[in-house]
C-alpha cells in the first residue's frame, strides 16, 4: 500500500485513542510532520473532513483551531467545520507559569480566538 499522509480526522482517531497526553504530542507532532513534506494542494486536502469528537472538548477545539492555523499559513480559509468552536473556559495544555505566560503572550491567533492557549514553539514541527 503506498504512503498517504495523515489527515486531521484521522489524527482525531489517535487523539481519542491515547491513553495520555505524552502519546497525543506525539501524534501531533507526527501529524505536523506529515503536513509539512506534503505540496500544498494535498495539505488542503489533510483539512477537509470534519474530524469525529476525540471524547474531549478541549482537544475537538484544539483541532479545528490547528486546521484553521495550518490554512491560514497555506493562505486558505479554515475548514467551514472549524466555525464556531471555541472554548468557555480558557485551556492551557501546558500548564506551567512559564508556558502559560509565554502562551498568554504567543498563541497563534486561531488557537487565542478559541480559549486555547499553546506557545508557538509547540506547532513549530509544521
Amino acid at each position: 500500500m503506498p504512503y498517504q499522509p495523515m489527515t486531521l480526522a484521522e489524527l482525531a482517531g489517535h487523539l481519542s485513542a491515547a491513553a495520555d497526553d505524552e502519546y497525543r504530542w506525539r501524534m501531533i507532532a507526527e501529524f505536523l510532520e506529515e503536513y509539512r513534506h506534503e505540496p500544498p494542494d494535498v495539505r488542503a486536502s489533510l483539512l477537509v473532513t470534519e474530524p469525529d469528537s476525540t471524547g474531549d472538548e478541549r482537544w475537538d477545539v484544539f483541532l479545528a483551531a490547528l486546521a484553521e492555523h495550518l490554512a491560514a499559513r497555506d493562505h486558505h480559509a479554515g475548514p467551514s467545520w472549524a466555525d464556531g468552536r471555541r472554548l468557555a473556559r480558557f485551556w492551557f495544555p501546558f500548564n506551567t507559569p512559564a508556558a502559560r505566560v509565554d502562551a498568554i503572550v504567543h498563541a497563534p491567533a486561531a488557537f487565542r480566538g478559541r480559549g486555547v492557549f499553546v506557545a508557538p514553539q509547540e506547532l513549530e514541527v509544521a
